[in-house]
């Protein structure tokens, strides 16, 4: 009897633990409020976007095109009909907030840029943010490790995190429109690319290259899934017709960065990219880069140049 004892009395001091730990404990115990780590976060991610032009910070999320992905915070009130038992209270309020922060990640998803004219909420109507309970869980996201929070007034908020390409892909299904925006990612441009023979690298006596970087910094250019390069004559040098649909599609025409040496180094343009300078910015949001004719030839002029367009290999650096 008296083990049974011992082990009930240590089960009950265990919970009493889980409980302290995990913040459900009286007001004034020192805890955050919710407001107040709302405010973290928001501090938090206005640090990481350091004035950069590649994270776009919303009410409850941000987009972050350097590093591809969506992340959004669910924050939800504690529900008083689990008070009497902590591990189902926990629960209950944490999948209120994994819910919640999963409609923040579809409302954030409106604002993601397609194209220099056109974002995702172009696209739809205000009636198309669904309730995300009846659509099921969204494919793709994952609750960012150990942000689980826990608040004095016994609510409790978490973060959750969503890959670019599966993001813009998730509203395409929920709203019926999946077509229309991955058309719009590979919509032909209105200004038809001259028709330039490409040859052999080593007929035109050109280098290969593995793919692109466009420096486009200090000139206030905007990320974008489907950005367009254009030269100097406004004839399209790397656009939605050159490409692969199912590569646009699957991560976007181009990855951005922040440091060139980052994008020239990354895996996406391989081990021998070439290097561009954007002479200015092109279209209403800015997305669209103009190069020289100079370094527009260098990349018509070789076939294999084309082939690693069409794989979207192309980095663009902001600042």
């Amino acid at each position: 009897m008296r083990s049974r004892f011992v082990i009930v009395a240590g089960f009950v001091l265990g919970l009493l633990f889980l409980w302290n730990a995990a913040g459900f404990c009286a007001e004034g115990d020192g805890k955050v409020t919710q407001e107040q780590w709302k405010n973290k976060m928001m501090e938090r991610w206005g640090k990481d976007k350091g004035g950069s032009e590649l994270i776009d910070i919303g009410q409850n999320g941000i987009i972050d095109y350097e590093k591809g992905y969506i992340e959004a915070i669910g924050l939800a009130a504690a529900n008083l009909r689990f008070k009497d038992n902590p591990g189902q209270a926990r629960l209950a309020c944490l999948r209120a907030a994994e819910v919640l922060a999963y409609r923040a990640i579809l409302e954030t998803t409106t604002s993601v840029q397609i194209n220099s004219e056109t974002t995702v909420k172009d696209m739809m109507t205000e009636s198309d943010i669904v309730n995300v309970k009846s659509q099921g869980t969204l494919k793709g996201v994952q609750t960012v490790p150990n942000s689980e929070e826990y608040f004095s007034d016994l609510s409790c908020a978490v973060r959750v995190r969503m890959p670019l390409a599966k993001a813009v892909q998730a509203i395409g299904a929920i709203t019926k429109k999946e077509k229309k925006i991955e058309a719009e990612i590979n919509k032909p441009s209105n200004v038809p690319p001259p028709k330039v023979k490409a040859v052999p690298a080593q007929e035109a006596g050109g280098e290969v290259y593995t793919g692109l970087v466009i420096d486009a910094r200090g000139q206030g250019a905007r990320p974008a899934m489907a950005p367009k390069i254009v030269d100097e004559n406004g004839a399209e040098v790397y656009g939605s017709a050159m490409v692969d649909r199912n590569f646009a599609v699957q991560q976007g025409m181009s990855g951005y960065a922040r440091d060139l040496g980052a994008a020239q180094s990354n895996q996406r343009v391989t081990n021998n990219p070439i290097t561009m300078k954007a002479l200015s910015v092109e279209g209403g949001s800015k997305a669209d880069l103009r190069i020289s004719n100079a370094d527009a030839e260098k990349l018509r002029s070789v076939s294999e140049n084309l082939s690693f367009m069409k794989k979207c290999r192309v980095m663009i650096v902001l600042d």
